[in-house]
């Protein structure tokens, strides 16, 4: 087995493992994924640290408060490992995206994010939290005085270590204006062969402020693996029916079909799209979602430094498509 590549965590100096654990898909509950197992779940965590992986992004919203748990009783089992543990603060109205005219403290008041930092810290069963993140954003509250206060006071006070934001689905610029308050260690944005964007403004802001970028979402929730069709339907209540939408469905078999041409002989769609996320020098870590021990050792086989061509490179860059907020698309 090749040891997990490292790759330092932006202006934290963390060193960690260039692909992650994404753990909303084993987190459940109402509004996630379905078909998940738990026990499953909790052995591919178990894999995913023997072989090297030690950055773990999570949510409350997961499975309300379960994903964490799971993360918690993980680093429980692993006392002598250094795991970095990431977690997000929910938005008090369950918005995502937030309204584009939500004040600041109508999303993420004080005393919300008070209680959601103990909940957090009670289900990760740590008095630390490693990074913080606000699971939604509007660059409009980066001048908020709230939100500055409330920012300084979290790292001031210790419950947490760094703090960070999780763009929204699509607006990787709508983060820009937060950065430079010089409070945001970490920036969390959808990045793969067809989301780009991020490389237009926002990776040049990072590394210009030094702040870490975790690439989430690098299989656009499925398309880049390579198994959707047209006929994929998923059980009620699984978020997938909500964001493949007849309309998007269709578009995305047919871009995934297009892409399949290009996949070099002996490599997998998903393969392929993990070493394109890993080929940019601003992402700090990678955090596919695995919810079985195959896609563990599948996902992590991909850290050995291997570069795609350059070529091949050039032609991913014709598989980018540029897409803008809508209903279906939270």
């Amino acid at each position: 087995m090749v040891p997990m590549r490292l790759r330092r965590f932006g202006r934290t100096g963390w060193q960690v493992g260039e692909v992650g654990y994404g753990m909303w898909g084993i987190g459940g509950g109402p509004g996630g994924w379905t078909g998940g197992d738990e026990g499953e779940g909790r052995d591919a965590l178990r894999l995913a640290v023997s072989q090297g992986c030690d950055f773990f992004d999570t949510a409350w919203i997961y499975g309300r408060g379960v994903s964490e748990q799971l993360l918690g009783g993980l680093h429980k089992e692993h006392p002598g490992q250094r795991l970095r543990l990431a977690t997000k603060i929910p938005p008090l109205d369950r918005r995502w995206p937030p309204r584009h005219d939500a004040r600041f403290d109508e999303v993420f008041p004080d005393a919300h994010v008070d209680e959601y930092v103990d909940l957090s810290l009670a289900n990760l069963g740590v008095d630390r939290i490693d990074l913080l993140q606000y699971h939604v954003w509007e660059d409009a509250w980066a001048k908020d005085e709230q939100w500055l206060a409330q920012a300084a006071r979290l790292k001031r006070e210790g419950r947490v270590d760094a703090l960070g934001i999780s763009v929204n689905r699509w607006e990787p610029a709508n983060v820009l204006a937060a950065l430079e308050s010089g409070l945001v260690d970490v920036v969390q944005v959808i990045y793969n062969i067809f989301d780009q964007a991020p490389e237009d403004e926002l990776f040049p802001a990072c590394e210009l402020h030094d702040v870490a970028v975790i690439a989430r979402v690098p299989f656009d929730e499925g398309t880049l693996t390579g198994t959707l069709t047209l006929d994929s339907r998923w059980p009620e209540g699984d978020w997938r029916n909500g964001y493949f939408v007849p309309e998007n469905l269709a578009a995305s078999v047919e871009r995934a079909e297009r892409l399949r041409a290009v996949v070099p002989e002996g490599m997998t769609m998903p393969e392929l799209a993990l070493r394109f996320v890993l080929q940019h020098p601003a992402v700090s870590t990678v955090i596919p979602g695995m919810r079985r021990p195959s896609h563990v050792r599948a996902n992590l086989a991909v850290s050995d430094g291997v570069p795609l061509p350059g070529e091949l490179m050039a032609e991913l860059r014709r598989h980018r498509w540029d897409r803008v907020p809508t209903g279906w698309s939270r």
